[in-house]
C-alpha cells in the first residue's frame, strides 16, 4: 500500500462529518447503526468501538475509507460483539484480524474492493454468517473452515485469483448464491462453474461422497436460533419414520415462512429506516455545505478588506519611507554642499592669510601713524569717547556677569534651588547696580583711570578686527554644521537607514579638523592683537595725556578717504535698507563695488557670493583682502534681493520717488559711537538650513546638547553631563578637548 494512504489527514469537511455521525449515533432514541463511512478514516477511531459496545449496536458501516487494518492497537473485537452486519468496503484492508471468529453474531460482512491477500481460519467460527463477499480482492485460495459456515446463503469470490474451490465448501448446505470467476477455474472445472451454484454444489457433494440435498430443506434449522438436534434412531418401521420427518418438516416450513415473513418486515423496517437516514443525511449534508460556503465568502471577504487594508498601509508606509528617505537625501545634500563651500571657503582664508602676513610688514608705517599730534589732543571729543568707552566696558561686563549668571544658575539648579536663587539674587543686583551707575562718574572715573581706557581700546580693537570676526563666524557656522549633522547621525540611526553612514563621518572629521583649525588661528590672532596693544602701550610710555582715549577715537574714525567718498556716493534708499536689514556692515563692500539698485535687480544670490577683492580694517588699517561679495548668509541674500525689486517696482510706478545718484549719505557723513551688535536677520527661506531644531543630550535625555567634542566632531552632551565624560557617547573615542556652544535666542 502506498506510503501516502497511512499518512493521510482527514480533510476539514470529512472531520466534521465524522463528529456529526459520532454525535447521531450517541443521540436517544437513535437506531442501531453507526455510519463513518466517506470519513478519510486511516483506522477505525477508538469511540467508535466504545459506542458500538455501549449502545449495542447491530451495524457498523466504514466503507469508502483509507482503512489498512480493522482493529487499531488497544482495541478488542469483543467491542463489536453486538455487530450483525459490517460493512467494510472500498478500503485498503490487506489482512482480516485473526480473531474475527469472535464476531458471533455476524450475519454479513462485506469486504469488497479491498486488498486482501488470505481469510483467517478462525472465520469458519462465524456460525450466523450468512453473507460474505470478498469481491475484487487479491485471494488466490479460501480456507478449509469455510465449510463450517453453516448458515451462509451467499457468496462472492469473483475479481479474485482463485482457481480451487476448497472441498469442505460442499459441506455448506444453505448456499444458495454462489459468485465466481468461471472461466478462470480449475476444480471444479469451468463448465460446472458455468453451470451455477447447484452444479457447483452437487460436483463437490459426489467429489465428497454426500448426498446432495436442496438448501431449502436446511435453511428452516439454520435459520432457528437453537439448533434442531439430529434425528435420533426409532425402533418403529421407516414408514413411521418417514411420514414423522414430513409432518416434522412441513411443520418446520410453516414456521420458517412465518420467520422469513417477519425477517422481511424487518428488512423494509431497516431498509426504510436507512433511508430516512441517508435523507437526513444528505439534507444535513446540504445545509453544512451551504453554510461551509456561507463562512466562506465571508472569510473571504474579511481577507480581501484585510489584503486590500493591509495593502493601502503598506502602500502609505512606504510612501512615507520614500519621503523621509528623499528628505534625508536632500538633507544629506544641503550638508555636503555647505561643508564643500566651508572648504573652499579656508583654501580661501589661507590665500588670503598669506596676503595679511605679506601686509604686516607695513606695521612700521602703522608707529607712524599712532603718533599724537597737538592738532588731535585739541580735536579730542573727551565726553563722547569716554561715553563709548564706558558703554563697551559696561556690555562687556554686562555679558561676563550674565553668562556667569547664567552658568551659575543652570548648575545650582542641578545642585540646590533655594541657594541658586540667591546667589542668582545677588549676580542680577550687581548687573543692576552696573546699570544704575552714575553716568558722569564713570565717565569722568574713565577719563581719569588708563587701565580701563585701554580695555576699553583693547575691546574695540577685537571687535572691529575684521579677521577675528570671520574667524568666529566660521567657528559658528561649523558649530551649526557639526550640531546639524548630529542630529542627522540620530536620525538616521532612528530610521535604520546607515547607507550613506561612512559619507557623514567623512563630513563630520572634516569640519572636526576645520574647527581645530580656527581655534588656534583665532588664538593665534589674539595674541597678535594682544602684541599690538604691548606696542602700543610701550609707546604711551611718554605719559603723554588721554593717549588711549585718542587711539580709540582714530580707530572709530579711520577709514580710507575714497572708501568715504564712495559711501557718500550710494544710493540713499540702498543704504536703508542694509540698515533696516542690519547688514550695514557691507556698506563698504557695496560702496567699493559701486552697487546700486539697478546693478541689484540683475543679480541672483550667487552673484551676491562670488569672490571679490575688498578693503577691511585689520588692527587701525585698511588692507587688501580676499573675501566673497558681501553677503554669504541664503536667507539675506534672498530678502535683500526681494526689497531692491520692491523698491523698483515702486520707483516705476512713481518715477519722482526714485533717488538721484549721487545723494550724499547723510547716515555716513560723521563717526558714530559703535553700536550694539545688530540683531541678526531671520531670513525668511529656508529656515531648515539656517535655524537648526535643538538636539537634546543623549545622556540625561532634559536638557540642550551645549558641547562639541573634538576630536570627533559630535554635539550630543550638555554642560552638566559633560565634566565626568572622558569618551564620547556616540562614537566611543577619546575626547581631546570639548567647546561649548552659545544658542542665540
Amino acid at each position: 500500500m502506498p506510503l501516502f494512504f497511512r499518512k493521510r489527514k482527514p480533510s476539514e469537511e470529512a472531520r466534521k462529518r465524522l463528529e456529526y455521525q459520532m454525535c447521531l449515533a450517541k443521540e436517544a432514541g437513535a437506531d442501531d447503526i453507526l455510519d463513518i463511512s466517506k470519513c478519510e478514516l486511516s483506522e477505525i477511531p477508538f469511540g467508535a468501538f466504545a459506542t458500538c459496545k455501549v449502545l449495542q449496536k447491530k451495524v457498523l458501516i466504514v466503507h469508502t475509507n483509507h482503512l489498512t487494518s480493522l482493529l487499531p492497537k488497544s482495541c478488542s473485537l469483543l467491542s463489536l460483539a453486538t455487530i450483525k452486519v459490517l460493512d467494510l468496503h472500498n478500503n485498503q484492508l490487506t489482512t482480516l484480524p485473526e480473531d474475527i471468529g469472535q464476531l458471533a453474531a455476524l450475519q454479513v460482512l462485506n469486504v469488497e474492493r479491498n486488498q486482501l491477500t488470505y481469510l483467517p481460519r478462525s472465520i469458519g467460527n462465524l456460525i450466523q454468517l450468512q453473507t460474505l463477499n470478498v469481491k475484487d480482492n487479491k485471494l488466490k485460495e479460501l480456507p478449509d473452515t469455510v465449510g463450517e459456515l453453516r448458515s451462509l446463503r451467499t457468496l462472492d469470490i469473483s475479481e479474485n485469483e482463485i482457481q480451487r474451490l476448497p472441498q469442505m465448501l460442499a459441506h455448506v448446505r444453505t448456499l444458495e448464491t454462489l459468485s465466481l470467476d468461471a472461466s478462470s477455474m480449475i476444480h471444479p472445472p469451468p463448465e460446472v462453474c458455468g453451470a451455477g451454484t447447484t452444479a457447483i454444489q452437487q460436483f463437490l457433494c459426489k467429489e465428497s461422497g454426500l448426498d446432495y440435498y436442496p438448501p431449502s430443506q436446511y435453511l428452516l434449522p439454520v435459520l432457528e436460533q437453537d439448533g434442531a438436534e439430529n434425528p435420533r434412531d426409532n425402533p418403529d418401521g421407516p414408514t413411521d419414520r418417514l411420514s414423522r420427518e414430513e409432518v416434522e418438516w412441513q411443520n418446520r416450513f410453516s414456521d420458517y415462512e412465518k420467520r422469513k415473513e417477519q425477517k422481511m418486515l424487518e428488512k423494509l423496517e431497516f431498509e426504510r429506516r436507512l433511508d430516512l437516514g441517508q435523507r437526513e443525511h444528505a439534507q444535513l449534508l446540504q445545509q453544512s455545505s451551504c453554510q461551509k460556503d456561507e463562512i466562506l465568502q465571508t472569510v473571504k471577504e474579511e481577507q480581501s478588506r484585510l489584503e486590500q487594508g493591509l495593502n493601502e498601509r503598506q502602500r502609505y508606509l512606504d510612501a512615507e519611507r520614500q519621503r523621509l528617505q528623499e528628505q534625508l537625501k536632500q538633507t544629506e545634500q544641503n550638508i555636503a554642499n555647505r561643508i564643500q563651500k566651508l572648504l573652499q571657503e579656508n583654501q580661501r582664508q589661507k590665500k588670503s592669510a598669506e596676503i595679511l602676513k605679506s601686509l604686516e610688514n607695513e606695521r612700521i608705517r602703522m608707529e607712524q601713524l599712532m603718533s599724537i599730534t597737538q592738532e588731535e589732543t585739541e580735536n579730542l571729543r573727551q565726553r563722547e569717547i569716554a561715553s563709548a568707552m564706558q558703554q563697551m566696558l559696561t556690555e562687556s561686563c554686562k555679558n561676563r556677569l550674565i553668562q556667569m549668571a547664567y552658568e551659575s544658575q543652570r548648575q545650582s539648579l542641578v545642585q540646590q534651588a533655594c541657594s541658586s536663587m540667591a546667589e542668582m539674587d545677588e549676580r542680577f543686583q550687581q548687573v543692576l547696580s552696573w546699570q544704575q551707575m552714575d553716568q558722569n562718574k564713570a565717565i569722568s572715573q574713565i577719563l581719569q583711570e588708563s587701565a580701563m581706557q585701554k580695555a576699553a581700546f583693547e575691546a574695540l580693537q577685537v571687535q572691529k578686527d575684521l579677521m577675528h570676526r570671520q574667524i568666529r563666524n566660521q567657528i559658528r557656522l561649523i558649530e551649526t554644521e557639526l550640531l546639524q549633522l548630529t542630529q542627522l547621525e540620530l536620525k538616521r540611526k532612528s530610521l535604520d537607514a546607515e547607507a550613506l553612514q561612512e559619507m557623514v563621518s567623512e563630513q563630520r572629521w572634516a569640519l572636526s579638523s576645520l574647527l581645530q583649525q580656527l581655534l588656534k588661528e583665532k588664538k593665534q590672532r589674539e595674541e597678535e592683537l594682544r602684541e599690538i596693544l604691548t606696542e602700543l602701550e610701550a609707546k604711551s610710555e611718554t605719559k603723554r595725556e588721554n593717549y588711549w582715549l585718542i587711539q580709540y577715537q582714530r580707530l572709530l574714525n579711520q577709514k580710507p578717504l575714497s572708501l568715504k567718498l564712495q559711501e557718500e556716493g550710494m544710493e540713499r534708499q540702498l543704504v536703508a535698507l542694509l540698515v533696516e536689514l542690519s547688514a550695514e556692515h557691507y556698506l563698504p563692500i557695496f560702496a567699493h563695488h559701486r552697487i546700486s539698485l539697478d546693478m541689484l535687480s540683475h543679480m541672483s544670490p550667487g552673484d551676491l557670493a562670488k569672490s571679490r577683492l575688498l578693503l577691511s580694517p585689520s588692527h587701525g588699517l585698511f588692507c587688501l583682502e580676499l573675501t566673497q561679495m558681501g553677503v554669504s548668509e541664503a536667507g539675506l541674500q534672498h530678502e535683500i534681493l526681494r526689497r531692491v525689486q520692491e523698491l523698483l517696482a515702486v520707483a516705476r510706478i512713481q518715477p519722482e520717488l526714485k533717488p538721484p545718484k549721487g545723494e550724499v549719505l547723510e547716515a555716513l557723513e560723521s563717526p558714530t559711537l559703535p553700536q550694539e551688535p545688530p540683531e541678526p536677520v531671520r531670513p525668511s527661506a529656508p529656515p531648515a538650513e539656517l535655524e537648526p531644531q535643538a538636539s537634546e543630550c543623549v545622556v540625561c535625555l532634559e536638557r540642550e546638547a551645549q558641547m562639541v567634542f573634538l576630536t570627533c566632531g559630535h554635539v550630543c552632551c550638555c554642560q552638566q553631563c559633560c565634566q565626568p565624560l572622558r569618551t564620547c557617547p556616540l562614537c566611543r573615542q577619546e575626547i581631546a578637548q570639548s567647546l561649548r556652544i552659545y544658542h542665540s535666542s
